[in-house]
């Protein structure tokens, strides 16, 4: 029998969940960390809710100019923002790229972030930045860039477009899946990946179903899935579905939360072979049915994408797709890497 051994790391983070909450959750995070001169990150998509975010709170400055996978000039332009307005907090409204843009001012300034999420993304629950140079997505780990406070508001969800909900929260459970496998995989976080898998499961499927109340209730269990499934992810690191994903979203700039949502049921079909070794069976347990099973029936329920095609994706692209990936997967991954079983993989996702 193997010994037990790991080391987790536990983060350091302030969560106020509350539906409704945020403009007042906002503005006595400000008051906790001390901080005067805020800097609003938020796209120009997102200002309406920024506003209700932040209304009433006298800011040092805004910066609106988001965009996807955090290309390296936007983060010193963003940086460049911050110095010269003097901030001592950084508050961001959005989703993923927004978080993620804030992040990497915080990389090199230590601004500390109040992270208003409005998607379903987990980035804010992780101290993973990344940002993306000349077709390369680099990504890294440091304690600056956690979100010092997050702020989980469910009506702030409330008129992200159903597609969008679908893609976002599939986002989230890729966290769950690539937890059981990815390279600091523990008992602690496979905990919070099958918790979070279990109330993702249920929360988009209410989602696509439920009116009114049930409605905000059903937000509420997708964004506290959401959370746990970050928490995981944060833990256990990157594992094979998120070196894929890194790969296609940087090198061929395609959509964040579709691009993740596409490729998940491919990596855990080409995972679920290695049988234990890829945990698959807990993940049985959460859908009450075969792992890979269970996880075709919610995207089916619920209407996933299912074709990278359709997001920008080519066939020509494959090829230097399966070079790249094949360069960044995990050595333990518990089914080995080749450019013949990626490209299989990719050509089925396509």
């Amino acid at each position: 029998m193997t010994q037990l051994k790991f080391n987790h790391h536990l983060l350091e983070q302030v969560v106020r969940f509350g539906t409704g909450d945020a403009a007042t959750n906002v503005r006595e995070a400000i008051e906790e960390l001390g901080a005067k001169r805020p800097l609003l990150i938020a796209s120009e998509r997102e200002e309406e809710l920024a506003k209700r975010v932040t209304g009433g709170i006298e800011l040092a400055a805004e910066f609106n100019d988001v965009v996807m996978h955090v290309p390296v000039e936007k983060a010193e332009e963003a940086r460049a923002a911050a110095a010269e307005n003097k901030v001592d907090v950084l508050i961001s409204v959005g989703g993923g790229s927004t978080t993620g843009l804030a992040k990497a001012v915080a990389l090199t300034s230590g601004l500390p972030i109040i992270a208003v999420p409005t998607t379903y993304a987990g980035s804010e629950a992780t101290a993973v930045w990344g940002m993306t140079e000349d077709r390369t997505k680099t990504t890294g780990i440091d304690s600056k860039v956690l979100p010092k406070v997050v702020v989980y508001d469910s009506e702030l969800l409330a008129t992200l477009p159903t597609e969008m909900t679908i893609a976002s929260g599939l986002n989230a459970m890729a966290h769950c899946v690539d937890s059981l496998w990815a390279p600091k995989a523990d008992p602690i976080n496979r905990a919070h990946a099958l918790e979070g898998a279990r109330m993702l499961r249920d929360g988009l499927s209410s989602l696509v179903e439920a009116q009114g109340a049930d409605q905000v209730e059903a937000r509420e269990e997708t964004l506290a899935g959401c959370y746990l499934a970050a928490l995981s992810f944060s833990s256990a690191g990157s594992g094979l579905h998120h070196k894929i994903c890194h790969v296609l979203g940087g090198t061929f700039n395609l959509p964040h939360a579709e691009t993740h949502a596409i490729v998940l049921p491919n990596v855990l079909r080409f995972n679920a072979a290695a049988g234990e070794r890829a945990h698959v069976d807990r993940l049985a347990e959460v859908f009450g049915t075969d792992a890979v099973e269970g996880l075709e029936d919610l995207y089916e329920r619920i209407g996933a994408p299912r074709h990278l095609a359709e997001i920008g994706f080519k066939e020509s692209d494959i090829p230097e797709a399966v070079e790249r990936i094949v360069a960044v997967a995990p050595k333990d991954n518990p089914v080995e890497v080749t450019a013949e079983n990626i490209t299989e993989l990719l050509k089925n996702a396509l």
